[in-house]
């Protein structure tokens, strides 16, 4: 975090002494060349320890006799020479990281060894008293950089112990269930906030950007009890899920059956009664006529009632009732009717 210069004043004496000792064993020995050859060094080097450089992704501290001065941004500076300002360069727009229960330098080594190595830091109790362990990533940056170098002795150490101790915290007061499915995103982001406030309260001088859960799992020695009981939710899930689409296909469609039959039986209770209600107005207006005449109405009842029977009938034969001994001519012994043959 720091930049320490070397101070080019430190081998002024030995330089002094060398040219002093040069120059005084010639014979014309120049006092005011020897001067003036001084002078240009003394200026070279105040001008070389003047200069300072700050890169755009960092700002640079100024300490005056080892007091706080000012901060100044990216660009060259120029700072009081001969070691009574010194410079400290903070990165305040690097993203850094710190990470929980692995490391990613040794990716490459097996997951049992990675765990065996960060056992403390990823081991946590959840609020049903399950053991979990969690891997999680922490970035910030350095917001102010006065804060950051004097505040705090040691900031890395600091932010480590406050993520672990509120990471902890936050999924002690979840079940375990909840830490490893649906409630990774919520203890991440309540992690953050948390985090935030007692670094703020802490005046270190630094803002966290993100906490990210990298994953969460059951302890290595529960890993095969805890998969098969992952087995069997998934079973059960499936099997209610056949069951509600089985339910969504049968109920609907029994819905559907059950409104087309009552709208049939309301269809048809309505064309009985209307038609009741026609013929009660018909035999209404019959009898009005009846009253009015009954010979003539009589007469066209009876008229309408045999257009109706013989209109059934195919074939129609009128014979003498009175004749004897008729052969059956028509296959069949045809009904008589009042001396009516009908087929």
């Amino acid at each position: 975090m720091s930049e320490h210069h070397h101070d080019p004043f430190e081998e002024i004496p030995s330089v002094t002494r060398w040219l002093e000792k040069r120059f005084s064993t010639r014979p014309h020995f120049d006092k005011r060349l020897f001067l003036l050859l001084l002078g240009m060094i003394l200026a070279v080097l105040a001008l070389s320890s003047s200069a300072y450089t700050v890169d755009p992704h960092e700002k640079a501290v100024i300490l005056r006799m080892g007091c706080y001065k000012r901060i100044t941004g990216p660009g060259l500076h120029l700072k009081i020479p001969f070691g009574a300002e010194t410079v400290m360069k903070v990165p305040t727009e690097l993203i850094q990281q710190e990470e929980f229960g692995f490391r990613s330098s040794i990716r490459s080594q097996p997951a049992r060894a990675q765990d065996e190595g960060f056992h403390d830091e990823s081991s946590m109790l959840t609020g049903d008293l399950n053991v979990a362990e969690a891997r999680w990533i922490v970035q910030y940056k350095i917001s102010e950089p006065r804060k950051f170098l004097f505040h705090v002795r040691d900031v890395r150490k600091n932010l480590r112990d406050v993520s672990q101790s509120v990471v902890r915290r936050v999924v002690g007061d979840r079940r375990f269930s909840e830490v490893l499915t649906i409630g990774r995103v919520e203890i991440a982001e309540e992690s953050r906030r948390h985090m935030q406030k007692l670094l703020d309260r802490y005046d270190i001088g630094v803002r966290v950007i993100a906490l990210k859960l990298q994953d969460v799992n059951p302890p290595a020695e529960v890993w095969a009890a805890f998969n098969d009981v992952n087995s069997a939710k998934q079973e059960q899930e499936k099997t209610i899920n056949i069951a509600e689409g089985e339910y969504n296909r049968v109920i609907p469609e029994a819905r559907g059956k059950a409104q087309q039959e009552i709208f049939k039986a309301e269809g048809y209770a309505a064309a009985v009664v209307n038609r009741a209600g026609g013929d009660a107005a018909r035999f209404q207006k019959i009898l009005e006529a009846y009253r009015t005449a009954p010979q003539v109405t009589r007469t066209r009842l009876y008229l309408e009632t045999l257009e109706e029977v013989y209109g059934r009938l195919n074939g129609l034969t009128v014979i003498d009732v009175n004749v004897a001994g008729v052969l059956p001519l028509f296959g069949d012994r045809p009904e008589i009717l009042g001396g009516v043959a009908a087929r």
